[in-house]
């Protein structure tokens, strides 16, 4: 039997996947026990090439992953674990990811993850010690054999390879240019950490899905094999999106209220979900994805009657269906012009960016750039000084007598630092991914943004507020140019400005790039 691997990579091949949600509890409860057995349905369905499981979907507990892919597995199903960093620290991802290793899942979505919903006694506390990009240059790492020093070994050890085949997510359905453009240069730097194939978030605008291949295409990474979300709805869970209530997925207004009105019909609307997604995957099909990703499915025969309308369609029906499943919100920016031919995205035709907006160049920014080129650019200005003072001192991790306590009070009244010793301040436009971000995401934005709002808090995303303030000044194309960083947490409360001149920090540090099978 093909691999996931092979599939994907067979030209010759349109592969199906369906996404098995995970539950709380175990098979003694009536919930758990119907997610086991059509676990146990669609392992038996040869219409199927992969199932994917979700790793506590929402930030909510649920039965992990591996506990429900072990039939899957037996049963010779290929199938795909979700990976997230919402619970997990790098040490308890690793460990995650040996057990996988371990077990014979070796297909891994990596994810950031949603915000820590609600557990035992309330809400629980988000790790997010790295983010996804960390955890495929973790798992590249793994693949190419880790270097480890255990405890009384005179020497380093070299562990074995894993044989990972790592994904990834890319949420491209956003509103703004300063959201949307961030998505997709995040996008180009997890295929460098080492994603091997490419699921897009949940939408419905055929013109963003044709924008997102052309884009992957024309950067170079045509080869990267891209995967079509298709939800299927219902009207209640078309409210659901339509509210944002489930970070980074999209329904219009317009696409809602055609929903809604479904609900009155004598099957509310089944017939017409099943159709609408059986079209969606008409269209990845058409528009040269590599395979169809089927959600919001509970019952086998759903799966197989949505297969069944969509093998019914004509080879080029799908050109009709792309003009009519076009469910944009008002002011959306897309990256490319429409083809008034097809309605799709004209691939020739980049939109003229709007102009720079000046409003998040401040004085405190303008202030920072000058201090840290004058402080931090190796071999000039002060850096020579700083080097030499803190190398002296008696105490190297806080720096020259009073200098920790200096720099801890200046950043914390202008970004409200933590004192991670570890400053991403540089890499993200001067804004602090610790006291501004939610998920501390220093790689780039997650895909929870709700209209360039932060999905936890009400205030803009530092991401998009990085992107205007680099092209305001020309730079935009170098948001990312920093990835991947793996925040040092044993740095926490000494000075990052001792720890950048005495090249202990993330800037100095070589991040070993995956070996790619």
């Amino acid at each position: 039997m093909p691999t996931f691997a092979e599939k994907l990579t067979d030209p010759s091949r349109f592969v199906i996947g369906v996404e098995l949600v995970s539950t709380r509890g175990t098979t003694a409860d009536v919930q758990t026990a119907k997610t086991v057995a059509f676990a146990r349905e669609l392992a038996g369905c040869t219409d199927i090439d992969w199932v994917s499981i979700t790793d506590n979907a929402g930030g909510n507990p649920m039965m992990s992953p591996q506990a429900l892919g072990r039939p899957l597995r037996d049963a010779g199903t290929e199938t795909v674990i979700h990976l997230s960093c919402k619970d997990f620290n790098r040490n308890g991802l690793e460990s995650q990811a040996w057990q996988l290793a371990e077990e014979g899942f070796h297909n891994i979505l990596t994810l950031s993850g949603d915000y820590s919903g609600t557990g035992v006694n309330g809400g629980a506390k988000p790790v997010f010690d790295i983010d996804a990009i960390g955890l495929l240059t973790l798992l590249g790492r793994m693949n190419a054999g880790l270097d480890i020093t255990r405890p009384a070994a005179k020497k380093p050890a070299h562990l074995a390879p894993t044989q990972f085949f790592p994904g990834a997510v890319v949420t491209n359905f956003k509103l703004h240019e300063n959201e949307v453009v961030p998505q997709l240069l995040k996008l180009e730097k997890k295929i460098e950490a080492g994603a091997r194939f490419i699921i897009n978030q949940i939408g419905y605008d055929s013109r963003k899905i044709h924008e997102l291949a052309l884009w992957l295409r024309q950067r170079g990474h045509g080869q990267v094999p891209l995967i079509g979300n298709v939800y299927v709805l219902n009207p209640g869970v078309a409210r659901v999106f339509q509210a944002q209530r489930i970070p980074g997925v999209v329904v219009s207004d317009q696409l809602a209220d055609l929903c809604a009105a479904q609900a009155s019909s004598p099957d509310r609307g089944k017939a017409y979900f099943l159709e609408l997604a059986a079209k969606q995957v008409a269209i990845y099909r058409g528009l040269g994805y590599r395979g169809a990703y089927l959600g919001g499915v509970h019952a086998l025969a759903d799966v197989q009657r949505v297969l069944e309308i969509e093998r019914g369609f004509g080879p080029d029906d799908w050109k009709q269906f792309a003009r009519e499943i076009r469910y944009s919100r008002p002011g959306e920016w897309f990256f490319y012009h429409e083809d008034a031919a097809t309605g799709l995205a004209d691939g020739a035709r980049p939109v003229d960016f709007g102009p720079p907006n000046a409003r998040n160049i401040t004085y405190a920014y303008r202030f920072s750039k000058f201090t840290h080129d004058l402080m931090f650019t190796p071999g000039k200005g002060l850096w020579n000084l700083g080097e030499k003072l803190c190398r002296g001192a008696k105490d190297t991790m806080q720096g020259p007598p009073g200098m920790h306590a200096v720099e801890h009070l200046g950043k914390s009244l202008m970004f409200g630092c933590k004192d991670c010793g570890d400053c991403s301040l540089p890499d993200i436009a001067f804004l602090c991914p610790e006291s501004s971000c939610a998920k501390n995401q220093r790689n780039g934005p997650c895909g929870g943004t709700r209209d360039g709002k932060c999905e936890v808090e009400d205030f803009e995303c530092i991401w998009s507020r990085a992107y205007d303030r680099l092209k305001h000044e020309g730079r935009a194309q170098e948001l990312l140019a920093h990835v991947p960083v793996m925040q040092d947490q044993s740095l926490r409360g000494t000075s990052s400005w001792a720890n950048t001149w005495l090249g202990r920090d993330h800037l100095a540090k070589k991040t070993a790039k995956p070996t790619r099978p």
